[in-house]
């Protein structure tokens, strides 16, 4: 049978129903493109995701990469894989014809990624790692170090890391320890230890790129002396051939509950005094120029926990479907015929909770891609101010908010299958594992919401949350238009103004009560800001549903009526989370912040 693990059906219906990414073609810079160009582009992702990623899924989770002979050893089906991929053209396909790409709108980019995510995603780890690495390198970096590295990196020859935490200092990157020091040739010798590198040792490419957080000599302590130094595994000479070894030496491999496709690495930077960085931007300005990576991984995150959650939804739909098991509540003949688990309204429920997750996350995140694509292209500064605004706001929740709840899902599905489910013979006890490490991922899901209520929220005067406010107004009043989501848009525009209301009380309260008082309940913060846009996603879904189901198809009605549905569960399930967890914020309660070590 076909393993159910990706929706195309959804996936047309947030692209060009939802967001109608057909209208970015109006620019000059997709001219080239069009509707038919982006479905066969897709068609061309899910081949290679189905024949080429998901079969050795489960192989790569149960022999995970191996030191053998001082070289880590990975299952050839990974190498294999990431090389069609390369041939395919997805490593450079959003770059410009001049870098060899295509010129592919991110959003329909990083749907295609998602199909990928969703197939594979310890597989997916390296070249989506080398992707943000190169858009980095083109960001910010030399013409020297863009014409020296991004060619080999777009080719698929080279991949890339981002090296930031140190065994030490953990997630605070104010406490690191590697150094640089500047040489008379213009580059600098690094010397420092790295861990938790995914990616960062392998033999899949003919080169790795590392870009790497360090201090240069002298430089002011804290994260204002923080720079970012690109270090090759191998010197790249100017003609392009590789030279001998950087002194970048692997120290260990960490060994996974899940994503255990990919290396996880321990890295020693300069041991014997010989590892060549060379700077990239400005001293001092490096955790400024990560940040560009560090976001799109950000969202990256999301987008593969949504998958994550998505996948085992499919799988444990499709088991409900097909597995007979017991009767109804109102059954009592034992002889009777046993009817399939999707009957009963408990497993209906777990489906319908893993459903309004999953298809809610993955709108989020494909819309997250849609306003990058309107940051860079539109003419219109004003919508570019502003979609830059609304993904400042909105990548701590695009990160946070799929990998808590999508990891839900996957409990879900799990409880679904019953015993079978955490069983390696199923693959739902593997999405779990797997999506469990998306909550640490790229800054833990506690340091997304201190980002967003410490930051984010207050940016230039609130302007980032005020923009979002009157961006799920609009919706509320389109929803409003509509006769079947009256009440939906009024309970959305209810719970609008308890989290505006909320918000403003804590910004007035926050120099009173101080930062630690003011954020010892951020995580509580993000839930209903989250709840919120998701919330907010689902209307928007619901709007285009409720549009459309009256002329629509048998099947395509089915689809449409899921939709509203899913809504429901959101607006009835989860939604009035919202009045609650308000009230605990906004009476600043000290509960967790008064505990003391010792009553533990």
């Amino acid at each position: 049978m076909t393993i159910p693990f990706f929706d195309r059906r959804n996936m047309n219906f947030v692209l060009n129903e939802l967001l109608d990414v057909e209208q970015l073609t109006r620019y000059n810079y997709y001219q080239e493109h069009s509707q038919e160009t982006f479905d066969a582009i897709i068609e061309v992702a899910e081949q290679i995701a189905r024949e080429y990623f998901y079969p050795h899924n489960a192989e790569s989770d149960k022999n995970e990469p191996v030191i053998v002979d001082g070289r880590v050893k990975i299952i050839p089906e990974v190498k294999e894989a990431i090389q069609v991929f390369a041939e395919a053209g997805f490593f450079a396909g959003h770059h410009s014809e001049e870098l060899g790409g295509i010129q592919l709108p991110w959003v329909v980019n990083q749907a295609c990624l998602s199909i990928f995510q969703a197939a594979n995603i310890a597989t997916s780890g390296y070249p989506f790692l080398t992707i943000a690495a190169a858009n980095l390198i083109e960001a910010f970096g030399s013409e020297e170090l863009k014409s020296r590295y991004l060619p080999p990196m777009l080719d698929g020859r080279c991949f890339g890391t981002m090296a930031l935490t140190e065994p030490q200092a953990g997630s605070s990157l104010s406490d690191i320890t590697t150094t640089a020091e500047s040489t008379p040739e213009g580059h600098y010798l690094l010397r420092g230890n790295k861990m938790f590198i995914s990616g960062g040792e392998h033999e899949l490419s003919e080169n790795i790129v590392h870009l790497v957080l360090a201090r240069i000599k002298g430089a002011p302590a804290g994260v204002k002396g923080i720079s970012l130094f690109l270090v090759p595994r191998y010197h790249v000479n100017p003609d392009g051939s590789l030279g001998e070894h950087n002194d970048v030496a692997l120290s260990g491999l960490l060994h996974k509950m899940g994503y255990r496709g990919t290396t996880s690495t321990a890295l020693n930077f300069g041991e014997n005094g010989r590892c060549v960085s060379y700077l990239i931007g400005e001293p001092h300005k490096g955790l400024a120029y990560m940040f560009q990576m560090m976001n799109e991984a950000r969202i990256g995150v999301g987008m593969g926990a949504a998958m994550l959650g998505y996948a085992g939804y499919l799988y444990s739909l499709d088991y409900a479907r097909t597995r007979p098991q017991g009767r109804l509540p109102g059954n009592k003949d034992p002889q009777s015929k046993q009817v399939m688990l999707v009957d009963h309204a408990d497993v209906r429920r777990m489906l319908l909770q893993q459903k309004a997750y999953v298809e809610g996350a993955y709108a989020l995140g494909l819309y997250a891609a849609w306003l990058v694509d309107q940051q860079k292209i539109s003419p219109d500064e004003q919508v570019r101010r502003d979609c830059g605004l609304l993904l400042d706001i909105l990548t701590p929740i695009v990160k946070a908010w799929p990998s808590k709840y999508c990891l839900k899902a996957n409990y879900q599905a799990i409880q679904i299958l019953g015993g079978y489910g955490y069983t390696r013979e199923y693959p739902v006890e593997q999405y779990y594992r797997d999506n469990r490490l998306n909550p640490i991922h790229e800054g833990t899901n506690g340091i997304q919401a201190i980002d967003l209520l410490g930051r984010k929220v207050s940016l230039f005067n609130a302007a980032a949350f005020k923009l979002l406010i009157r961006e799920i107004a609009e919706t509320v009043k389109q929803g409003s238009e509509e006769a079947s989501l009256k009440d939906w848009s009024r309970e959305l525009h209810q719970a609008l103004q308890v989290v505006e209301e909320t918000t403003e009380e804590l910004l007035e309260v926050q120099e009173q009560v101080g930062m630690e008082a003011y954020l010892a309940n951020a995580s509580l913060y993000l839930e209903i800001l989250g709840h919120l846009v998701m919330a907010w996603m689902w209307l928007r879904q619901a709007v285009v549903a409720s549009r459309q189901i009256e002329s629509a198809s048998a099947s395509n009605r089915s689809f449409y009526m899921g939709k509203l549905q899913a809504c429901g569960y959101f607006f009835r399930w989860e939604l009035p989370k919202i009045q609650y967890q308000s009230r605990i914020l906004r009476d600043m309660d000290r509960t967790c912040l008064d505990m003391k070590d010792e009553w533990f």
